[in-house]
């Protein structure tokens, strides 16, 4: 009996030593210092001493690129402006390049590893004028790398192939490829012909207005979108491309649209036109015909509805000061102060003018009608930006709907009638806050 008990009791000794060992294991293994890393340094050349870069790839012409004044440009085998980011990045790539593993220290053959007669050659001159030269052979067995070395190093590295992808770049990938290259901060007229029809638009800070045909308010975060995608409008390039046959599809297709744009560096203009289901566009920023995005043409394919304000307030989404609405024989006052609302002296409940609010705010145009406004039966004034803006709108019955006409203004706006509806018992639901619980009696 006892020997059995001592044989439970080693057992149990035996397995808690087991589990102690393991723990101490585990506990050093999470402490234990990382791995030294596996890869080693080929290129460290910080960017701002790159001065030039010259790309050799078999078989094609050589890409120079130079800096001047802190500007990339391509020189050869054209002259082109660069793409600042794409230069910046292929300069990142090259200047802190690492290799996935030293080869050979000192390779005694280089022709098995491609580098008597290499695929790529990318070269770097620095401030100094001395130079340093990268050299890429063959891919590895396992294609996940290529053989490289650096001019005047005796060393054979591997290299991951999506570090010599970063480096093997041709002219359309390093060229500028915009079409327009104003400066948006800067703009101060966009004027856009499509659908027969040709719009002005001015800015006044950072708010635009139409100034042609007529003046207008414009709505502008549509603006800023036509802004936004004149000023993304690039080539779309390809090996493919054929120069003679863009500009004979340019020809040959149906104007969509023609924008003119003006900073303080001068005018710029851009065409396009479709050819069947592809867009073509002519810019005077850059020389040729370009294929471009439909996003492009479709932006600028708008007519003048498109680009106005449909909104009657221009308020917005901050809280007014003053609400004065009549309705027929029925008038309402409200006074903002600070987030308490007042009429006549009495504080009114704060959601019941809230719905009110939000119901003058979403007053919007289903369309804009050159007749059609007769006698009003409603006016709001609303108060805003502590004063600074006071907005009249009156609305008169017509049909079935309404037509609404800004104060001071010529423009004329259709209303659906259940926005008038919406609003109207907003109003007959005004309530007064109600009264403040009284304060509770002290023992």
């Amino acid at each position: 009996m006892k020997q059995g008990k001592l044989l439970v009791a080693a057992l149990l000794l035996a397995t808690l030593a087991g589990l102690f060992w393991w723990s101490n294991k585990k506990e050093a293994a999470a402490t234990k210092a990382p791995a030294a890393p596996t890869t080693t340094k080929i290129l460290e050349v910080p960017q701002d001493q790159i001065q030039s870069l010259t790309i050799e790839k078999a078989g094609s012409e050589s890409i120079e690129l130079k800096r001047v004044a802190g500007k990339w440009s391509i020189t050869a085998p054209n002259a082109l402006p660069a793409d600042q980011d794409a230069v910046s990045s292929l300069l990142s790539t090259f200047g802190a390049l690492n290799a996935d593993k030293l080869l050979d220290e000192k390779a005694p053959n280089l022709e098995q590893f491609g580098l008597t007669k290499p695929s790529l050659s990318v070269t770097a001159t620095k401030q100094d004028g001395k130079t340093v030269k990268l050299l890429f052979g063959d891919e590895t067995p396992t294609s996940t790398g290529s053989y490289a070395e650096l001019g005047g190093d005796p060393r054979v590295f591997i290299v991951a192939s999506y570090h010599k992808s970063s480096l093997d770049k041709t002219v359309n990938d390093l060229r500028d490829k915009r079409l327009l290259t104003f400066d948006s901060e800067k703009l101060s007229r966009v004027e856009l012909t499509a659908k027969k029809v040709t719009i002005e638009f001015g800015r006044n800070k950072d708010e635009w207005q139409i100034l042609k045909p007529k003046p207008l308010r414009a709505d502008q975060s549509a603006v800023e979108d036509l802004v936004r995608s004149l000023g993304d409008a690039k080539m779309e390039l390809s090996v493919t491309d054929d120069e003679k046959r863009s500009l004979s599809a340019f020809k040959t297709g149906a104007a969509v649209a023609t924008a003119e744009l003006t900073d303080v560096a001068g005018r710029q203009e851009l065409e396009v036109r479709k050819n069947k289901d592809d867009y073509y566009a002519k810019s005077s920023a850059v020389a040729g015909v370009y294929k471009v995005l439909s996003s492009v043409g479709s932006s600028m394919d708008k007519g003048l509805d498109d680009f106005r304000n449909k909104k009657l307030f221009d308020f917005g989404f901050a809280d007014p000061d003053k609400i004065e609405l009549h309705d027929g024989a029925k008038s309402h006052f409200l006074t903002r102060s600070g987030s308490d609302w007042w009429s006549n002296g009495t504080k009114m409940d704060e959601g019941s003018v809230s719905t009110l609010v939000a119901d003058i705010r979403a007053l919007t145009a289903t369309k804009f009608p050159d007749r059609g406004f007769t006698t009003p039966s409603m006016e709001i004034t609303v108060m805003s930006d502590s004063g600074k803006r006071v907005e009249k709108v009156l609305i008169a019955k017509y049909g079935n709907s309404y037509i609404a006409r800004r104060e001071n203004e010529p423009a004329l706006y259709e209303l659906s009638a259940s926005v008038i509806t919406d609003l109207e018992h907003a109003a007959t639901e005004l309530k007064t806050a109600p009264a403040p619980a009284p304060a509770a009696k002290k023992k």
